[in-house]
């Protein structure tokens, strides 16, 4: 079928931006030279309307027009939910936020 858009199945990597989500696509080839199963990661950042999204989602999304210069994937539907409360979520992200506080508060105190 000539002009059908490509889709791919992914797990959410990131939400953090606004009606935005990474999804990391993961597929296993063989090694040209040592023919050895190599797993290769893609990311890409698609269009979700509605934020309905969360880190380690199922989802389905689809080729689209360019929606902005990164952009050019769009959600299709969730096909599975992760189990994350909204604590190990917030801890999963704020690990690396709260150790750059961390550091910018120790070179205040040293500063001083």
């Amino acid at each position: 079928m000539p002009g059908a858009r490509a889709q791919r199945i992914g797990r959410v990597a990131s939400d953090r931006a606004d009606k935005t989500i990474i999804v990391e696509v993961e597929s296993i080839r063989r090694h040209r030279l040592y023919k050895k199963p190599v797993r290769i990661r893609r990311r890409f950042m698609a269009h979700d309307p509605e934020n309905s999204c969360r880190i380690g989602d199922v989802v389905q999304i689809e080729e689209s027009r360019p929606i902005s210069r990164r952009k050019r994937w769009r959600l299709i539907e969730v096909i599975e939910r992760t189990r994350l409360t909204d604590e190990e979520r917030q801890a999963a992200l704020g690990a690396g936020v709260a150790e750059e506080q961390s550091d910018d508060s120790s070179r205040d105190s040293q500063n001083a």
